[in-house]
């Protein structure tokens, strides 16, 4: 696990670059901010996280628990989406909006693209 990365991840990247070929700028990583978002739009008041399916317990077709140790691998996932909630609640609480991009998303480009348009639309800027 020492290996898996927590910022600068292959979704990350690819989120990044769909929205600066949107037209968006951003920065990176506030470690200001409750959670360290992954991207923050300080201009639009919205920050973005980037989840992994596996890792923060969505369900999908990527949600797939390991067959070893399960119990540890379901209360490792069950304390990141109680940690995810609590970063959501403290940053919502501040007065930016949030947005979650889930790793399954990136497989449909367009209507990830299509989200987030609309979501930094909505909030102006």
């Amino acid at each position: 696990m020492s290996r898996i990365r927590g910022t600068n991840t292959k979704p990350e990247v690819e989120v990044r670059s769909m929205l600066h070929g949107m037209g968006y700028r951003f920065r990176l990583h506030r470690r200001d901010l409750p959670g360290t978002p992954d991207i923050v739009l300080p201009g639009r008041g919205a920050v973005i996280f980037v989840h992994g399916c596996f890792w923060h317990g969505h369900v999908c077709k990527r949600d797939k628990m390991p067959k070893a140790r399960t119990v540890y691998w379901a209360e490792k996932i069950e304390a990141n989406r109680r940690r995810d909630a609590r970063k959501r609640r403290a940053i919502t609480a501040l007065g930016w909006k949030v947005v979650i991009v889930w790793e399954c998303e990136l497989k449909r480009p367009e209507k990830l693209a299509e989200k987030l348009q609309e979501a930094l639309d909505d909030w102006g800027g």
